[in-house]
């Protein structure tokens, strides 16, 4: 006789599988959740958010390069309000004698001819009953040294009215992840909340939560798979898993309870499983479309983030497959006896209202949807920092509403023509928006020298308070050492040497040798006022120069980000060009940071939101079989991303 029953489809197959099994999964999960609150303290986190820009964009090219060849000493912006000119000239002192500390900067405008300060000169350090002091210190940003000197210096002014305004000791990705803490704990609350209120049984929340807890520990600590992560993934992956894919247990969730309605326990969640999988499946394609798609931006970050959310729109899907069935049948009696009214209303008559509004919908969406694509259009973006209100933040501005804001720019050259240099420093001073140019060639070393004059053995000796002979010594070793012996034969009174040059061979070669071999004696006075000149140049150079490039520091009085600021970096360009080859000069800072994510976000924004409209459609298409249904969907999804996007555009 044959057997005219139908077999079960795969997916009843499959979920039969899972529900049955369940034990065997409950082992497995045990197992990768012990495994993941290990493996994610393997995890790598890069905490520099440069690394990601485009390798040919001018700053992340110019950054490495200072890296390699220069010294950058950690700085820092300190503002004392409330004190006196006198007690803040005492204060100098006290800062200066921090262990860590290399230099302050105050009241250094004093004209010691006739011992006066100019009004104006002062402003620039003390205005308002505010006192400020830019203090450099002897380590880089992120060296130990200067890490302490400033937990010192905070030590030592805690009793006063405080802003410090500096990047030492600063950790972004540390108080960003303490921040999404505090929003991780937020979002929790209002995901009880909303379960709460969309439950049918309050027997389901534990399950919801387990199935969360269980997909987010999984991605957390397989992200050292990855190799490596941005300080950005780390920190905002839970909450955004949480937003993109709580939806999936809720579905299974309700199905279950439906089915309940007609069947056993173990029928029902088979039944809900199997009904639940494509429909969740299709739901997870297009989020995965969505996320696929930033993995195409030029700013590395979208890779990293895509790659990330991806995993965890995986693994919560995995979750909701394989742990909740289990789940459901574990809590099934709690389910069951656990039930509440519904604390949703009904909204059949909002429903009904806008169903009578068809003739007049459409064509206000025409018209809200062409006014929000205009409006996004011209959405005004922060690239920088700036804006964010965190403690760091608000002690820069509040250094900068006394004081005017400080935005440093660096401008890297190829290093041996001091002449151009000193040409382009004073080109580059010239311009309105630069305050101050810093440079080899207008570093001061004594009575009107700068680093990169050339001096005569005798203009050295007055320099230097060196005797005649010795000085015409030195320069004869000079010459020798580089086979000028022209130089040497000839008078060499006239031979003219840069200051920094002579300083460097006269430590790097005559120092080891005819110096402390005592075929050149030098008085202890001499020697210590040496030594001191010696440290003053050593110091300007490690931050100036290296053997290939040669370094100058703008303070620029123009904003981190902006229209102006961007244009006047193209002006920058072309003035530098006019001394230096295209590409072999780079600008580096903030403000170039943030020109170079505008330049690649205009592409990468309009890359994403066709990509983003493509994939969709595509996965839409298969979904619903219907041509016309996914392009409505498509035109209300990015209608209401425009409409969005709008707010900021009219808030500015």
């Amino acid at each position: 006789m044959e057997d005219n029953r139908q077999k079960p489809g795969f997916f009843v197959r499959l979920a039969t599988l899972i529900v049955d099994k369940r034990n065997l999964f409950f082992l497995l999960y045990t197992a990768g959740i012990i495994f993941s609150l290990i493996s994610q303290g393997w995890v790598q986190v890069n905490n520099d958010i440069t690394d990601y820009l485009p390798e040919e964009t001018e700053t992340r090219q110019g950054l490495q390069l200072m890296e390699d060849e220069f010294t950058t000493f950690g700085t820092a912006r300190v503002m004392i309000s409330n004190i006196t000119y006198e007690n803040a000239e005492e204060l100098k002192d006290v800062i200066e004698a921090i262990p860590g500390v290399s230099s302050v900067t105050f009241g250094d405008q004093v004209d010691e001819d006739e011992n006066t300060i100019d009004a104006d000169d002062r402003d620039d350090y003390y205005k308002d009953s505010a006192a400020l002091y830019s203090v450099t210190f002897e380590g880089e940003t992120d060296d130990p040294v200067s890490e302490e000197a400033m937990v010192q210096l905070r030590e030592t002014l805690k009793d006063y009215d405080l802003s410090i305004s500096s990047e030492v000791g600063e950790d972004g990705s540390a108080r960003l992840e303490k921040e999404m803490q505090s929003i991780l704990v937020v979002a929790a609350i209002t995901i009880l909340v909303v379960l709460f209120l969309t439950s049918r049984t309050y027997g389901e929340i534990p399950v919801l939560l387990l199935t969360f807890v269980a997909a987010a520990l999984l991605n957390k600590g397989t992200n050292y798979l990855l190799g490596e992560i941005s300080f950005i993934s780390d920190s905002i992956a839970v909450v955004l898993q949480l937003a993109l894919a709580i939806d999936y247990a809720i579905i299974l969730c309700h199905r279950f309870s439906e089915e309940k309605e007609t069947a056993d326990t173990r029928t029902a969640c088979i039944l809900a499983l199997s009904k639940a999988i494509p429909e969740i499946s299709s739901s997870c394609l297009t989020t995965l479309a969505g996320l696929a798609a930033m993995m195409f931006m030029q700013f590395g970050i979208g890779m990293d983030l895509g790659v990330v959310l991806i995993k965890a729109v995986l693994f919560s899907i995995l979750s909701v497959f394989t742990l909740m069935p289990g789940l459901l049948m574990l809590f099934s009696k709690l389910i069951e006896r656990t039930p509440h009214k519904s604390f949703i209303p009904k909204i059949t008559v909002w429903g009904r209202f806008v169903t009578s509004l068809k003739y007049i919908t459409p064509p206000l969406f025409v018209i809200a949807f062409a006014a929000a694509a205009y409006l996004a259009g011209n959405c005004p973006y922060s690239y920088g920092t700036n804006t964010v209100k965190n403690e760091t933040e608000i002690a820069r501005e509040n250094i900068d509403n006394v004081f005017g804001s400080q935005n440093t720019l660096a401008v890297v050259v190829p290093a041996g023509d001091y002449e151009t240099e000193e040409r382009l420093l004073k080109r580059l001073s010239a311009f309105p928006q630069v305050d101050t140019a810093l440079g080899l060639a207008n570093v001061e070393v004594k009575d009107g020298y700068v680093l990169t004059d050339a001096l005569t053995p005798r203009q050295f000796s007055e320099l230097t308070d060196m005797d005649m002979e010795i000085c015409r010594l030195f320069y004869k070793a000079y010459a020798a050492d580089r086979e000028e012996y022209v130089r040497i034969i000839n008078n060499i009174d006239v031979f003219k040497i840069p200051i920094i040059d002579m300083f460097q061979f006269l430590y790097q070669y005559v120092g080891d040798g005819y110096l402390d071999q005592g075929y050149i004696t030098l008085d202890d006075d001499t020697r210590s006022d040496l030594d001191d000149l010696n440290k003053q140049i050593n110091d300007a150079k490690e931050q100036l120069q290296s053997e290939k490039y040669s370094r100058m520091l703008l303070n620029l009085a123009l904003p981190e980000e902006g229209q102006e600021t961007f244009a006047f970096l193209d002006t920058l360009h072309e003035v530098i060009g006019g001394y230096y080859p295209a590409g072999s000069f780079y600008l580096v800072g903030n403000s170039t940071s943030d020109y170079d994510l505008a330049s690649s976000f205009s592409h990468d924004n309009t890359l994403i939101s066709v990509l983003t409209i493509v994939f969709v459609i595509l996965v839409l298409l298969f979904t619903f079989m219907s041509v016309g249904l996914p392009v409505l969907l498509i035109l209300v999804i990015q209608g209401s991303v425009w409409l969005n996007f709008s707010f900021p555009t009219l808030q500015n």
